[in-house]
This record gives structure tokens, sequence and C-alpha cells, in this order.
């Protein structure tokens, strides 16, 4: 049994996710923790809200709240989507906790002991019109790298390119838009990245954790390392963020900086594990998954925007410390999910969010659909016809119709156990040779992180019962051979009961639905193996059953209609 350390990039605080953001890291690091799991493998999931700098401040500010207030109020909101999403964390915490605030003081230090940090004074970006010194995603302009008109002072989200805020054209603020911008003279600390790029080069390479990861993962943080490190600010002029401890900075501290969010975000997930710990330190060790835990495998999941802090920058943060924390091991990065080819928008009621999601239609119907359409090799795009056909095709018509007809008709034919009928012959033979076949491939797809072929494998493995379904046709046996028709029934029960138990990772409450179909006295098994899988008896004659309620309804044109009205987009957009 392996230990498994798996971290989905923190949603920040300040506004409801889009689908994008699920699909992009909390829920594919929720399927591959479930699998591993059922598996036997001692898991460890861990995300939190990202809750520092001034989106938290400005969106605390527009409702009137104190931005503490506003963010543990927040935080709830977020959490109450994702437990109806079915991510099953083993912790969900804030990284405005002690813990974080704790731990990011500790790493600063350690960085300042070993030469890694470096006060400077700089010339920074105030908005006359705010009053106030902008941080750098707070200053917009054209990036002078690929010319798109709205990257911020922090990133290009278009090209990715980390940037400053002077190197933006035509900037101006993000807050009022004002181009009233001076720059001013302030101090802040800088981690030294470029004394550090030598030991991440080498850190990549020397485990070979580089090479292993997918290229959309691998090829940023080479691009990063090509280009050079540069040495960059972690402290802003803020009132909400990790304090500069005063015992270290003192004339920094009575300026009240804070730590740059994308310091001491990372960090949290450290911290967050700490928090675990903490809510029960009987039985819970932090410090056994990321401190001298070389036996840990360390899985993170981000979208590829936030590939260059995780690659290099928390890398190099944690090798600073000179302490032996745990670094990843492997990144499972994703591309876009656009909205009909364009971007998820609030103000221009383009897209989805997940509150509304969860409103329309069970979270089952939008795991399946965003892991079977992941944004894996490239960007790509929700439409409403899409979503309609898989939830139609796949789930209502393969899965939820093959269940229903099943127990239904042997109900009505045998009543409410599972008949006995013939011995198995070659078909059921032939049967779980293909079954335990599909298993394997859905695995070998699940230990790979290769969700889109997943889906496909377990697409397919209900296909299968559809297929033989149709081959023994036993609305035909059952008038000429009713215990052939009962082996039949068995057989496809069977079935049902291996797609509750592997099914599970992707759509976990409908697993649960079919589970609890049948009356077994000890069904404990967390998986079935390929091997298991072909003898398909796992559920014996004689076995007590109910007919559960649809599993999957179908969405109908006017469902269609009505989402399109509501949310925007079409065929044609």
């Amino acid at each position: 049994m392996a230990r498994h350390l798996i971290t989905s990039a923190l949603p920040y605080i300040n506004g409801i996710k889009h689908l994008g953001n699920m699909v992009g890291s909390m829920l594919p690091a929720d399927v591959y923790a479930r699998y591993l799991r059922q598996r036997g493998h001692d898991v460890l999931y861990i995300c939190a809200t990202d809750e520092h700098g001034t989106p938290a401040e400005l969106a605390a500010k527009d409702v009137g709240l104190p931005v503490a207030g506003f963010c543990a109020q927040q935080h709830g909101v977020q959490k109450a989507i994702y437990d109806g999403f079915g991510l099953a964390f083993d912790h969900f915490g804030r990284s405005s906790s002690p813990e974080n605030a704790e731990i990011t003081q500790h790493f600063a230090r350690a960085l300042q002991e070993n030469g890694f940090i470096e006060q400077r004074a700089i010339r920074q970006v105030y908005s006359v019109a705010d009053g106030r010194f902008l941080p750098d995603r707070y200053i917009v302009g054209t990036c002078p790298y690929c010319g798109y008109d709205k990257a911020r002072g922090d990133q290009c989200e278009n090209c990715t390119r980390v940037l400053d805020p002077t190197d933006l054209i035509d900037a101006r603020s993000a807050i009022s838009g004002s181009s009233e911008l001076e720059v001013r003279e302030t101090r802040h600390l800088f981690l030294l990245q470029s004394k550090l790029q030598r030991e991440v080069e080498a850190w990549l390479d020397g485990n070979g954790s580089g090479e292993r990861w997918p290229t959309l993962a691998s090829s940023i943080a080479r691009k990063w390392l090509t280009e050079g490190l540069n040495d960059r600010a972690i402290t802003r002029d803020l009132d909400w963020g990790v304090p500069v401890p005063a015992d270290t900075w003192p004339e920094l501290a009575a300026e009240g900086k804070v730590f740059y969010v994308w310091f001491d975000a990372p960090i949290e997930y450290i911290a967050a594990t700490k928090e675990w710990s903490d809510a029960d330190p009987a039985s819970r060790d932090w410090k056994s998954w990321w401190y001298e835990a070389d036996e840990v495998q360390y899985t993170q999941f981000m979208a590829k925007d936030n590939v260059p802090f995780h690659t290099v920058m928390f890398p190099a943060t944690e090798l600073g410390t000179r302490e032996p924390w745990k670094k990843v091991d492997y990144i499972k990065a994703f591309n876009w999910l656009n909205y009909y080819g364009g971007k998820f928008s609030t103000s221009q009621r383009r897209g989805i969010f997940t509150d509304a999601a969860l409103e329309l239609l069970p979270a089952d119907y939008w795991r399946y659909f965003l892991m079977a359409n992941a944004p894996e090799s490239d960007d790509t795009s929700f439409t409403w016809e899409l979503f309609s056909s898989s939830v139609n095709k796949d789930l209502a018509d393969t899965l939820g119709n093959f269940v229903n007809r099943v127990l239904s008709f042997s109900r009505k034919r045998f009543g409410d156990e599972v008949p006995a009928g013939d011995a198995a012959g070659e078909a059921e033979r032939v049967l779980g040779d293909e079954i335990a076949g599909l298993l394997a491939e859905y695995e070998r797809r699940l230990e790979a992180l290769q969700f889109r072929k997943a889906a496909q494998a377990l697409r397919s493995l209900w296909s299968a019962g559809n297929a033989y379904l149709e081959e023994k046709a036993p609305w035909l046996e059952i008038k000429t051979a009713p215990e052939a028709a009962a082996l039949t029934l068995r057989t496809a029960m069977n079935l049902i009961h291996l797609y509750a138990v592997v099914s599970e990772p992707f759509i976990p409450s409908s697993a649960r639905a079919m589970r609890a179909a049948f009356a077994l006295a000890d069904d404990s098994a967390t998986w079935v193996t390929p091997e298991q899988a072909r003898s398909l008896d796992a559920v014996a004659a004689g076995t007590a059953f109910t007919v559960p309620p649809v599993l999957f309804a179908k969405i109908t044109d006017e469902d269609l209609e009505s989402y399109r009205a509501r949310f925007g987009g079409s065929e044609t957009a």
C-alpha cells in the first residue's frame, strides 16, 4: 500500500468558480483520490481557499464586509458547492489560517538565514486616483510579448508569461481604469530565485520528475528555466495577508508589509495538512506527509496558468529553506475549458458556474461529462449540445437504461430476488474475458492520469453489458428457455454491481444507488480486479434487490432551449 499526497490548485476566495475551474484541478484530483482509496492506498487529498491579496479586499469592500468576515463567509459558500459535487477532500482548509501564517513565516526566516531573501528599495506603481499602491494583478495593459490587451501586471493569461507591471504597454488601474499612475519608492523582500536556478534544474533532472510530467507541465517549466529565473518580490503593501515577522524584519513589519499571495498560497498545501492534523493530533501527523517524506508520492493538479508557480517558484522556495520538505513528484496540468469557443464570463452572462450547475442537474451529470471531455491535450469547449448528447447517450441510455431494464424485467418475470437459472456458458465466458480486458484498460488509464481515455474505457465497460443483453435477448429467451433468461439476468445484475464499484470515481452518487439495489449482507469490496471481474459472480442467486429510481433523466430539446436562454450560447456562437 503506497502513500499518496494529492493537492489541487487552491480556488480563489472572491467568487463562485466556473466549470473550467472545476475540471482544471479539483474534480480530476477527486477522481484520482477516490480511485486510489478504492485500490487500498493511503491517500491524503488536500485543498483550501486562497484568501489573501487585493481581490479579496476589494470584493469584501464591495459587499460592505470586513475582509476576514467576507473570506469566512465565502469559504463556507465554496465548501458547500464542492460538497455538492461530491469532492471528497480529506481537508479543505483556508490560507488565512494561523497554521499558514506560522509556516509561511518559518519558510521566510529559513530563506533569510540561508541568504536567499534580500531587502530592496524598489519603485512601484501608485494610483493617484485610487490613493494606493497597486498590486501587480491590478495593473492591466498590453502584453509586450503577445500583444494581449488585457494582460495583468503579474502574468499574461494569454501566453502565460510572468510579467512585472512596468512591462505592460498602456498600463492602467484595474480598479478605476485610470491611467494616472506614478512610480514611487517602497521597500520589499525579494526571493533570490536566480541563486536557486541551478538547484531547481538539478532537482528536475535528478529525480526525473520533469521528464515524467505531461508535456504541458514540463514544457512550461523548461521554458522558464531556459529563459532564466529572476529574483521576485515576495511582499506587498496590503492590509490583508500573512504579516512579515517583526522578529526578522522589524522595519517592514512596522510598515505593515505582508507576504505576496503567491508566496504563501503554495505553502498552504503544507499548512492545510497541519490544519487537518491539528484537528486530531493524537492520530494524525502532518509532518509524515511533508517532512522527510521520501516514501510519499505527491501529485498536484492544476490548470496551465498555475504551472510556473508550482514547477519552479515553489520548488525553489522549498529548496532554499535547506530543509527536507516534500516536493512534487507528478504534475497533472490541464488546458482551458471554454464556453462555445470563448471564455466564461459572468458579466456577459456567458457560461455556467458551479452553483448554477448543481441547481440544474445532479453532480454526477457534470462529473462524468467534464472528465470525459477534460482539456488534457488541448483546450476544449463546453456546448449544451455536446453536454446533452453525452448525458443522454452515455449516462441515460448506455448505463441508466441498462440498469433499469435489467432490474425491472427480472422483477417482473422472476420476483424480487436474483434468479438462479442455468450455469454460465460460452457467452458468459466471452463476456468475462471482455470485461476483464476493459477493466484492465480502465485501471491503466487511471493510473496514468489519462482521464478522457479512462472515461472511454468506462463507457466501453457499460457498452459491453448492453451488447451482451442484446445478444442474449432475455425477453425472447423467457418464452422458450426461462432458465437461460434467468442466467442472462443474473449475469447482467452482476455487471450492474461491477459498474457500481468501478464507476464510483466518476459518478459516486449514482454508484451508491446502483450498489444499494442489492441486499448483499457483506458487500465490502472496494474494488474489483480484472481477474475477479472475469467470473461475474459477486451477486449470488437469491439475493434480494430493488429497482432504483431512474438514474439519469434525459435532457430534452426544451431543456436545451432554456439552458441556452439562461446562460448564453448557441451552436453558431
